[in-house]
C-alpha cells in the first residue's frame, strides 16, 4: 500500500509555531493569492472534466486534483522572473506562473488563441514570456531539458533558479539520475521537485523503488534531499524557499519530494482498478485547499466569508474563462503547416 493520509501526518507535519511563523510573515496579499490559485487550478480541472465529458476535448488529459499545494506552494518561493519546467499533469504550475486563463482554456480546447494555438494542449500549455517553459508529454524527458537550461543560467551570470518539476515514475528513469549527477557537479540553479502522487501509471510507487522516500536518492549526488508533506502549501513553500534561496547563492540543487496523492486515475481512460475507493477517500479528507483555509482562518488571517468569497471568484473567474475560449475562433486550415519542422 502507498503511504495512509496519517502516515504523512505524523512523519511529515509541519511544526506548528514554524508554521505560525510564516504565515503572518507572510503579506495577505500573498496568502489570498496561494489560496485563490489552488482554487483556480480545482476548479479549471473541474472544468476540464465537464468539457471532456461533453467531446470538447480531444484526446486525453492528466488531472492533478488533489495535489494543488505542491504546484502552488512551489512556484510561490520564486521570483517573478524565474523559471519553471513541468510535467504532463501541469495545470496547477500553468495557473501558479500566471497564465491568462482565457488562452490556457483555448490551447485546452485546441483553439488558435491557445498559448500554443491550440496545438500543444493539456500536456504542452507554456507560457514563454511569464518563464513557464512547458513541458513534455515524455516521461522524464524535462529533467535533462532542465540541465540545459540551469547551465544557460549559470553561463549568463544570472541570479534566476529554475523549478524543474516531475513526479515519482520519472526518478526511476535514467534521465534522472545522469541530469542529477551533472548538475550536482556544476552546482546547477535548479530545484528539482518531485510531485510524488504514490501513482505510476496504475502501479503504487513502493512497487518500483526499494527506498522509503525518493528524497533519499539525493544522497547518491552529495545533494540536499527533503521530503514534505505535499498537501500543505506552507510545508511546500518553506522546503522550495530554502532550495530556491541555496541555488541563487550558486551552491547547487536541491531535491525535494512533496508527498501528494491524486484523486482521479492517471488520465481519462484510468478506471482506477489498482486502489480502492476507500483509499482515496481518506485522502480526501487532507485536501490541501481546505486544510490551507481553515488554517488562515484559525489564525485570524481571513474569516470564513472571506473564503468563501475567494473560492467563489475563482470558480467565476474558471467560468467566465471556459465561456470566452469556448466563443474563439476554430484553427483555420490555411496555415495547418505553420510550425511543422519535418521536410
Amino acid at each position: 500500500m502507498p503511504y495512509h493520509p496519517q502516515e504523512i501526518i505524523s512523519t511529515f507535519q509541519m511544526d506548528t509555531a514554524l508554521k505560525r511563523k510564516i504565515v503572518h510573515q507572510l503579506p495577505k496579499e500573498k496568502l489570498v493569492k496561494m489560496l485563490e490559485q489552488m482554487a483556480l487550478t480545482r476548479y479549471f480541472e473541474e472544468n476540464a472534466e465537464n468539457l471532456y465529458t461533453r467531446g470538447l476535448v480531444h484526446g486525453t488529459m492528466h488531472l492533478s486534483i488533489g495535489m494543488e499545494a505542491s504546484p502552488v506552494g512551489s512556484i510561490a518561493a520564486i521570483e517573478k522572473d524565474d523559471y519553471i519546467i513541468h510535467h504532463h499533469r501541469g495545470h496547477g504550475h500553468t495557473i501558479a506562473k500566471g497564465a491568462d486563463l482565457v488562452r490556457m482554456v483555448a490551447e485546452f480546447i485546441g483553439k488558435e488563441a491557445g498559448y500554443c494555438r491550440g496545438r500543444g494542449g493539456s500536456m504542452h500549455i507554456a507560457d514563454i514570456e511569464s518563464g513557464n517553459l512547458g513541458a513534455t508529454g515524455v516521461v522524464a524527458a524535462g529533467i535533462p531539458t532542465a540541465v540545459g537550461i540551469g547551465l544557460a543560467l549559470q553561463m549568463k551570470r544570472s541570479k534566476r533558479v529554475l523549478l524543474s518539476f516531475f513526479g515519482d515514475g520519472a526518478s526511476n528513469e535514467g534521465e534522472f539520475h545522469e541530469s542529477l549527477n551533472m548538475a550536482s557537479i556544476w552546482k546547477l540553479p535548479i530545484v528539482f521537485i518531485v510531485d510524488n502522487n504514490q501513482y505510476g501509471m496504475s502501479m503504487a510507487s513502493e512497487k518500483s523503488m526499494n527506498i522509503d522516500h525518493i528524497s533519499q536518492r539525493a544522497c547518491a549526488y552529495n545533494i540536499p534531499g527533503v521530503s514534505v508533506d505535499g498537501n500543505d502549501v506552507i510545508a511546500v513553500y518553506h522546503a522550495v524557499s530554502e532550495a530556491v534561496q541555496r541555488a541563487r547563492k550558486g551552491e547547487g540543487i536541491t531535491l525535494v519530494e512533496n508527498i501528494t496523492y491524486r484523486w482521479r486515475g492517471h488520465s481519462k481512460s484510468d478506471r482506477n482498478l489498482y486502489r480502492t475507493d476507500e483509499e482515496i477517500k481518506e485522502w480526501q479528507k487532507l485536501d490541501p485547499i481546505v486544510r490551507f483555509a481553515d488554517f488562515l482562518i484559525e489564525e485570524k488571517i481571513l474569516t470564513k466569508e472571506e473564503v468563501e468569497q475567494i473560492k467563489q471568484k475563482a470558480f467565476n473567474d474558471i467560468k467566465e474563462a471556459a465561456e470566452a475560449a469556448l466563443a474563439l475562433p476554430e484553427p483555420s486550415p490555411e496555415n495547418m503547416e505553420e510550425e511543422v519542422y519535418a521536410p
